[in-house]
């Protein structure tokens, strides 16, 4: 190994060859191979029915593979039950016992692997510490908040040291404050523990904000495992790129490429130049991705660049730190320019983007330009 480089962490968890089907005919979990590396956090993310919880049912050992193998630390556990495979478990719904305190309810796996009194005892003090509710132990969950209930939920899957905790949709019943705080608090715990957590979500937000890799799912297919900054830089597919973040689509057919780049005319009129990405070459069809956020808006279609498009306003947006313009381009009316909502001074100079128009200077049904990179532009496989 060359000096300087790190060394990957080992896989804690593999999946080889998984498959799952309910009812022998449909796969829900199309020939899964993933590694999960001891210490990430890895969120499995995509849409309903995708495969992802199933995806995590199979690990925490709710769910039987029809086909494959599941390893962790390197041990098959396809047949062994749940209780014995190490894991901390967190759902939505909390899933605490109503009857038992919060102290009970977080000491609970502990008397289910027979720990000695004192060692639980010091456990769950310790637990109640981590999340803050010492104060709180001989509550009962009905008198606590959702935030209150996911914390002593969050306690209890943690309370026994486990190698892995798994989340399925967690956050998904709190309001946006509340849900966003707790991300921040996750993710720390995470980092200060150094614990091994698989999260399940669809909100891609969420699965931006905390994770090192992302898992993107579709039709039991991952389509596309990375870091979320790579996910949202460099799709593989249209999929990817419109379930992760805002992303413009524009239809068209591939005239001509040239090393990492092609020509596109548009479906909807005009021709821009675009990174070729997933294209099979002259002749195809493709769907171009551009983020709201690499379009200028200017006046004229006068200028150099390579990318430039008429377009007609249907609206403006304002959301307090940006703005979006509501555009028709190229036949798609839905087509979403992300704008400074005051004057230029946020936009740095050497961004294409420092000549863009405020969104307080756009009339409904105006006549402008819009301008944007090659690079930012990726041609996929069509919609």
């Amino acid at each position: 190994m060359e000096a300087g480089m790190v060394t990957p962490a080992p896989a804690l968890v593999r999946f080889s060859g998984i498959q799952k089907t309910y009812d022998g005919e449909h796969l829900v979990v199309k020939n899964l191979d993933l590694e999960i590396r001891k210490g990430e956090f890895i969120t499995l993310l995509g849409p309903s029915g995708s495969g992802k919880t199933t995806t995590l049912m199979m690990l925490a050992g709710f769910e039987v593979p029809t086909h494959g193998e599941i390893y962790l630390a390197e041990r098959p556990i396809k047949n062994v039950p749940p209780h014995k495979r190490d894991i901390g478990m967190v759902f939505q719904n909390y899933a605490l016992f109503p009857h038992l305190t919060i102290a009970e309810n977080i000491a609970f796996p502990l008397s289910v692997r027979k720990t000695n009194k004192a060692e639980a005892q010091e456990r769950v003090s310790a637990a109640l510490r981590m999340i803050k509710m010492e104060t709180l132990a001989h509550r009962r969950p009905g008198q606590l908040s959702g935030g209150q209930q996911q914390r002593v939920a969050l306690a209890r899957a943690l309370v026994f040291n486990p190698q892995l905790v798994l989340m399925d949709e967690p956050l998904g019943a709190l309001d946006k404050r509340l849900r966003e705080q707790m991300q921040m608090e996750i993710k720390q715990l995470h980092e200060t523990m150094g614990i091994t957590v698989v999260y399940v979500t669809h909100d891609q937000s969420e699965a931006l904000t905390m994770s090192d890799r992302i898992a993107v799912f579709n039709d039991g297919i991952v389509q596309q495992i990375d870091r979320p900054d790579a996910l949202y830089e460099h799709p593989v597919n249209s999929f990817v790129a419109h379930f992760i973040g805002e992303n413009n689509v524009l239809a068209g057919t591939v005239e001509t490429v040239e090393k990492d780049y092609c020509r596109v005319a548009l479906a909807g009129g005009g021709a821009v130049t675009a990174r070729a990405v997933n294209v099979s070459g002259a002749g195809a069809s493709t769907s171009l991705s551009v983020r709201p956020e690499r379009i200028a808006i200017v006046p004229d279609g006068t200028g150099e660049g390579p990318n430039r498009l008429p377009a007609k306003v249907q609206n403006t947006i304002y959301l307090g730190d940006h703005a979006l313009a509501v555009l028709d381009v190229a036949g798609n009316g839905e087509f979403m320019v992300k704008l400074q909502p005051g004057a230029h001074d946020g936009l740095r100079h050497d961004s294409p983007r420092h000549d863009s128009l405020r969104h307080d200077s756009l009339r409904p049904g105006e006549n402008v330009f819009i301008t944007f990179r090659p690079e930012d532009c990726l041609a996929l496989d069509p919609v």
